[in-house]
């Protein structure tokens, strides 16, 4: 199987989950769209995800490629059915590509933080095995406003009401993060429109305590990216088969 990722800077990859690509014999073809990189034909493809990244969806003046990549997702996810991802920036490109709008945040979200499932959530195959209340990174300033026709809510947190949806049961996409490894908010961290927005939500010394606390925490959202990423696999029909001659045994 081959995974085509679409990153919209270097440092927002798809982190831990390359890890559980690796594990399941996934190779990935990554688009590096803010680099000039163009999207190939999505039929030689198994899955799209589309990671998170510093700009907004309405910046197609600044990034004429968001144009192209929305109707990439649009294609992807409406006419072939295909499996997606979509993290953050992402979640939000999904909504857009689905007829939903997308705006600035009344209460941006930095930091450790709750989200929950709602009702659809809980019995979402996407969320099978993860608790109703989920501790995870929030590093946002813009928001599915208006959910397209067609999707479900999956998620939500006192400040955005849209915190995760699914399409069709083959198309899954999270505000939130839940992609982290150790690095993570340092390289963030890294990227002036990050800092900035850290900064303004929190104040001076707010990076080395969300750093903590994600390290503090990294076993759990760890464990819950892995449940995450093999119910995608099991819902999408994608996961690893046992070889031919090979039986499970029990203890």
């Amino acid at each position: 199987m081959d995974f085509l990722i679409f990153q919209h800077i270097a440092c927002e990859h798809p982190g831990v989950f390359r890890k559980f690509f690796a594990a399941n014999d996934i190779t990935t073809t990554v688009v590096e769209l803010d680099e000039g990189q163009h999207i190939p034909d999505l039929s030689g493809h198994d899955a799209l995800w589309v990671m998170g990244g510093p700009m907004d969806v309405w910046q197609s003046d600044e990034h004429p490629w968001l144009v192209d990549e929305i109707a990439a997702i649009r294609e992807a996810v409406v006419d072939r059915q295909m499996p997606y991802m979509g993290l953050c920036l992402g979640h939000q490109l999904l909504g857009l590509a689905l007829g939903g709008e997308v705006g600035p945040s009344v209460e941006p979200e930095i930091g450790i933080m709750d989200i929950l499932l709602s009702e659809a959530g809980t019995n979402s195959p996407i969320m099978a095995g993860l608790s109703e209340r989920q501790l995870c990174l929030q590093w946002h300033s813009a928001e599915v406003t208006k959910a397209p026709d067609g999707v479900e809510i999956l998620a939500s947190s006192p400040a955005c009401g849209i915190q995760a949806m699914s399409y069709m049961n083959s198309a899954f996409s999270m505000q939130y993060h839940v992609e982290l490894e150790g690095d993570t908010i340092p390289a963030w961290a890294g990227i002036p429109e990050y800092s900035a927005s850290l900064e303004k939500a929190a104040g001076p010394g707010a990076l080395e305590e969300m750093r903590q606390r994600a390290d503090a925490n990294m076993p759990g959202f760890n464990a819950a990216a892995e449940q995450l990423f093999q119910n995608f696999l099991n819902t999408n029909g994608l996961a690893k088969k046992p070889e031919a001659g090979t039986s499970r045994r029990s203890a």
